[in-house]
C-alpha cells in the first residue's frame, strides 16, 4: 500500500522524500514498479473487466447476487472465498 502511494504522488514529490516521510526503501519502491503482476492480480484484472461489462450489459442494474450468478454462468470463480478457490 505504501508503495502505491509513492507512485501516486511522485509526480508532486522526489521518490526519496516520499520514501523516508512512508518508511520504505527507494530501491523497494523500485523493485516493487519493475516487478510483474502476479498470478492472483492477473486473475483479478480480468474478473474485474468481466464484472465491469456485465454490470454495464445490465444497465447498472446488478446488484452482489445477480452479478455473482451472471459471473458462475460465464465459467468465473466468482463469490467464492479465497481458501475455496486454491
Amino acid at each position: 500500500m505504501r508503495f502505491r502511494l509513492v507512485d501516486a504522488a511522485k509526480k508532486d514529490f522526489p521518490v526519496a522524500r516520499l520514501c523516508k516521510v512512508l518508511d520504505v526503501s527507494p530501491s523497494g519502491y523500485f523493485a516493487w514498479k519493475n516487478r510483474p503482476a502476479s498470478t492472483r492480480q492477473r486473475e483479478d484484472l480480468v474478473l474485474l473487466a468481466h464484472v465491469r461489462s456485465a454490470f454495464t450489459l445490465s444497465h447498472e442494474t446488478y446488484g452482489s447476487p445477480r452479478m455473482t450468478h451472471e459471473l458462475r454462468e460465464q465459467g468465473l470463480a466468482a463469490g467464492l472465498s479465497s481458501d475455496i478457490r486454491n
